[in-house]
């Protein structure tokens, strides 16, 4: 399989154990319509955790750009601090992140 070059940001939620069962649904319903919405940015795909090993994060973003300028504009963009300071910040007890670069291979 080939791919192309990019950029690629890979983030991962722990929810915090106060998060209600409907702050969690609702964040994960706004990250599913966010990824819709920045598709002109690149391309994001959400998932929830599988529940197959114990102490895994929550759910996974990982997002997918032509070059890091692109990502820069991504991180910086108001549709995606609102779903930060609206959805994700609340519910949240451990982020963890990388970008990298993606070599065409």
């Amino acid at each position: 399989m080939t791919t192309s070059a990019g950029f690629r940001h890979v983030v991962m939620f722990k929810w915090s154990q106060s998060a209600s069962a409907a702050a969690v649904a609702g964040a994960l319903q706004a990250l599913n319509e966010f990824a819709v919405a920045v598709a002109d940015l690149g391309t994001v795909s959400v998932g929830p955790d599988a529940g197959l090993s114990d102490g895994n994060f929550d759910v996974v973003v990982i997002a997918d750009f032509a070059d890091k300028d692109t990502y820069l504009a991504y991180a910086e963009d108001p549709r995606h601090i609102a779903l930060l300071t609206d959805h994700i910040r609340p519910n949240l007890e451990q982020r963890v992140a990388v970008q990298y670069e993606r070599p065409a291979g």
